[in-house]
């Protein structure tokens, strides 16, 4: 029986979950992980966060339950319970023209592909429920790497779909959540640059997620929505 050949420049078979290493060959991307871009240069470089009083108890309360509960929480717990406190306070919410999404589908055909991916959460420009525009994207797993499904490969589709959908060469920005280990990643064309893990049940690690978190607000409005 002869073997069906695999054309890698027609839609894969609609369904399929990609691993991180599938994207790389299919695209050809470049995994960065040995040091940090410029852009990610920029993004790390800040100091922790500061908080006023309702921020500090949201703050104490959020870390004290995800030290001692996390370890029992389903995916939508790790969402509801902790992730989208966290959100908050790094000020990652709607205002003006840009609007945050939660399990936001999107897709794209990319380079001969359609990709479809559920965004966890996303920012874009945008009004009421419509983007035009996505800038930054967020995927979670809990409590590890899915063996059916790669957060960091939907990442890497979301990113792909936006830039299709943006018509620019700016960069994107996002975050991978696997249980307490955050990592933040940014795409520029065809490479993506993964920082080192922070540990979201360590005092100082949360402190400095936030702060990163409210870094992306101080990126995007002087630089990503310049048309």
């Amino acid at each position: 029986m002869a073997r069906k050949k695999y054309n890698l420049d027609k839609e894969i078979p609609r369904g399929k979950q990609y691993k991180e290493g599938d994207l790389i060959l299919l695209f050809k991307l470049n995994r960065i992980v040995t040091y940090y871009t410029p852009l990610m240069e920029e993004w790390l470089n800040v100091k922790d966060a500061t908080f006023d009083a309702f921020e500090q108890t949201l703050f104490d309360r959020k870390l004290l339950e995800s030290q001692t509960q996390i370890a029992g929480w389903s995916e939508e717990d790790l969402k509801m319970k902790f992730i989208t406190y966290i959100l908050e306070l790094g000020y990652l919410v709607s205002e003006n023209n840009i609007v945050t999404f939660f399990d936001k589908t999107i897709s794209a055909t990319v380079e001969g592909t359609k990709l479809t991916v559920k965004s966890d959460f996303m920012i874009a420009k945008g009004i009421l429920d419509v983007f035009t525009t996505p800038y930054f994207h967020f995927q979670e797993y809990k409590p590890n790497k899915n063996p059916s499904g790669d957060s960091m490969a939907q990442l890497l589709e979301a990113f792909m779909i936006a830039q299709v959908k943006n018509k620019n060469e700016k960069p994107l920005y996002g975050i991978e959540v696997v249980g307490r280990q955050w990592t933040f990643i940014i795409m520029e064309g065809k490479d993506y640059c993964i920082s080192k893990s922070y540990e979201s049940t360590n005092a100082e690690d949360l402190l400095q997620i936030i702060a990163v978190l409210r870094k992306f607000k101080e990126i995007l409005l002087p630089k990503l929505m310049i048309d």
